[in-house]
């Protein structure tokens, strides 16, 4: 009796055994897709930095990823009834971007800059804006085919990107926690509340968009205002190196009375004369060192 619970015991510990090996292999099959999360959320991040810097609006306003958890992955597959040897083709969301926008024109804009890309490939596009979920949910999901290069080699996966705009993802973060506190099951009190919420987001996000220029002009005018106070900075600090101290010193006095002004135009005028002033001691020093 004792050597056949022993058996049976040695069994079932040879079959976990051989289960958490299966996903410690699997585990390691989700590298490439954090590989991939990273390389992606850099590559629109960078690309918000190039709208600020050439002083222009961008239609992006932040950028998060995630690769799906081991448990998610298990429960969806359970739930879809998908085999595990067909993990990385029928689970389209294993590696996740959510790129959040300011107004809902710029949804758009995005989907059209991701499919001109050429390091991105779109395999499908859900519209969740014009055909808005039961619950209320609206958001546009792009599935991308996206290359990295591991130690193996190149490796084609798939990508799932979440566009929607600030006030879109806040409903659907509480929607989330509550599909979760609820495990699927919502009371009809809630899901009405819920949906009650998500027309008020539709409002909030039209009136937004009646707005957009004025927010628009106002966030590139002070993005610019940044840039030329950087560059004059920079500046400033090259003259220390060429000139004498005072005469830095009555630039800098110059500059700040400028800038306590808040007029974007006296700015550009001092950014410019400081330019010609700035070229003309790097012309000097030149002279001297020949």
């Amino acid at each position: 009796m004792y050597a056949a619970i022993t058996t049976t015991k040695n069994k079932r510990l040879t079959a976990d055994n051989k289960e958490r090996a299966t996903w410690k292999y699997r585990r390691s099959i989700l590298c490439p897709y954090e590989l991939a999360v990273k390389e992606l959320t850099v590559k629109f991040e960078h690309m918000i930095e190039e709208y600020r810097e050439n002083d222009r609006y961008s239609p992006i306003e932040q950028v998060s990823g995630r690769v799906k958890s081991v448990s998610s992955i298990l429960e969806k597959m359970q739930r879809k009834h998908i085999p595990i040897e067909q993990m990385e083709t029928e689970v389209e969301d294993l590696a996740g971007v959510r790129i959040i926008c300011q107004f809902e024109e710029d949804i758009d804009t995005v989907a059209a800059i991701i499919r001109r890309r050429t390091d991105m490939e779109v395999k499908s596009e859900k519209n969740y804006l014009t055909h808005i979920k039961q619950s209320g949910y609206r958001s546009y999901h792009m599935i991308l085919y996206y290359i990295v290069e591991t130690i193996n080699g190149p490796k084609r996966l798939q990508v799932e990107v979440q566009i929607r705009t600030m006030a879109m993802n806040f409903w659907a973060t509480i929607e989330h926690s509550l599909q979760y506190k609820y495990k699927g099951d919502m009371p009809p009190h809630v899901a009405e509340r819920l949906s009650k919420a998500s027309d008020a987001i539709i409002s909030l996000d039209h009136e937004m968009s009646s707005v957009r220029n004025e927010i628009m002009d106002a966030q590139n005018s002070s993005q610019m205002q940044s840039n030329l106070v950087k560059d004059i900075l920079n500046n400033i600090e090259n003259l220390y190196r060429v000139s004498s101290e005072r005469e830095v010193s009555k630039i800098q006095d110059e500059f700040l009375r400028v800038f306590k002004t808040k007029d974007l135009r006296q700015l550009e005028r001092f950014h410019r004369q400081l330019d010609i002033i700035a070229e003309g001691y790097r012309a000097q020093a030149v002279h001297h060192s020949m």
